[in-house]
């Protein structure tokens, strides 16, 4: 089959956090680099910053475009190579926005609102009503997975109803409309289960967020990363330092889990629950387990952080990649559909 194409996107909220990292970045960059044993890269990688994603659950965009170069500063920073994966804005390449119009009319409303990725997002966010653009949440990502021929698409298990739609809408354009020379205009996406690492937020109760104030930014340096670990949730049954803890229940070890070595996790767990380990020592080890992992990240940044320009420009260069790709598969499905033929 050769090459298969990934497309992976973020809605831009600024500079991102460890749940970001863990979540989707650290996937996102083996997805980029992983080579067959003939040295061909398994997959081509596009990763999308999802601006108009921003405007189905809020229509307050704020600066968006600062939190662009953000978010876009700390991808790089995580090991995005835009040489091998353009980057670029959803919004600044029209055809997302012509294809999810046509992709509206191979879907019904009723089957949109059966999705129960929607009813939980309905739920969770305590929304009272429901525009259109956000019931057509998943058609748009259809949109720009197929914009992009994508043929694997890594997802959490809640994700796969959405993938299911883009397989849908697939299946049902190509049945509609056969291109005369090429068939099928759009090849069924396969859902890659993958295993994402969720991290919670340093409050214990939810998981990382900037609006709840529970997060340690990838930007963070060791000195912010080690008085944020201090605000951190612990055992509330360890009120002492020799009071047994218990692993299990505190956000720092589940920290621990993520960045400490093997060996080093081991000895901490055990001292933990026989009260060898003060809460205090242990937050001070985890804030320097997250800084030695982070501390690439800050040297990658530099020249970005420094030269906002260099991103944009590598922004602007992803975006016409981006478009060549995208005008090839508009002018496959206008042919399909006999749409502007002279």
């Amino acid at each position: 089959m050769g090459t298969q194409r990934i497309l992976s996107g973020m809605r831009p909220t600024g500079k991102l956090h460890l749940g970001h990292y863990t979540g989707a970045l650290e996937n996102w960059i083996e997805q980029q680099n992983l080579t067959a044993q003939d040295g061909t890269r398994v997959y081509e990688t596009c990763f999308l910053i999802a601006d108009y994603h921003n405007l189905t659950t809020s229509l307050e965009t704020g600066d968006i475009y600062q939190h662009t170069i953000d978010m876009l500063t700390d991808w790089l920073a995580a090991g995005v190579d835009p040489e091998k994966s353009p980057v670029f804005r959803q919004s600044q390449v029209k055809e997302h926005t012509e294809l999810f119009l046509i992709f509206a009319m191979l879907i019904t409303s009723a089957r949109l609102e059966r999705n129960p990725t929607l009813k939980e997002q309905v739920r969770d966010l305590n929304m009272e009503s429901l525009t259109y653009g956000h019931l057509g949440y998943p058609v748009l990502q259809a949109a720009d997975i197929l914009l992009y021929k994508g043929s694997v698409v890594p997802v959490g298990e809640d994700q796969i109803p959405h993938v299911e739609i883009t397989r849908e809408i697939a299946r049902k354009f190509n049945n509609h409309y056969p291109h005369p020379t090429k068939g099928e205009v759009f090849v069924e996406p396969e859902p890659k289960i993958t295993k994402f690492s969720r991290l919670v937020g340093l409050d214990g109760k939810a998981k990382m967020s900037k609006s709840l104030g529970n997060t340690i930014l990838l930007s963070d340096g060791p000195d912010e990363v080690q008085k944020k670990m201090r605000q951190a949730v612990t055992d509330t049954q360890k009120m002492r330092k020799n009071d047994p803890g218990r692993p299990e229940v505190c956000a720092v070890f589940s920290y621990h889990q993520r960045f400490s070595s093997p060996a080093q996790l081991s000895t901490i767990e055990a001292d933990c629950r026989s009260g060898a380990l003060g809460c205090v020592d242990c937050k001070r080890m985890c804030s320097e387990a997250i800084s030695r992992e982070l501390a690439p990240l800050l040297e990658r940044r530099k020249p970005y952080e420094e030269n906002p320009a260099l991103v944009r420009s590598i922004l602007l260069e992803g975006e016409e990649k981006a478009r060549v790709i995208a005008r090839e598969t508009m002018q496959e499905v206008r042919s399909a559909m006999q749409l502007g033929e002279l």
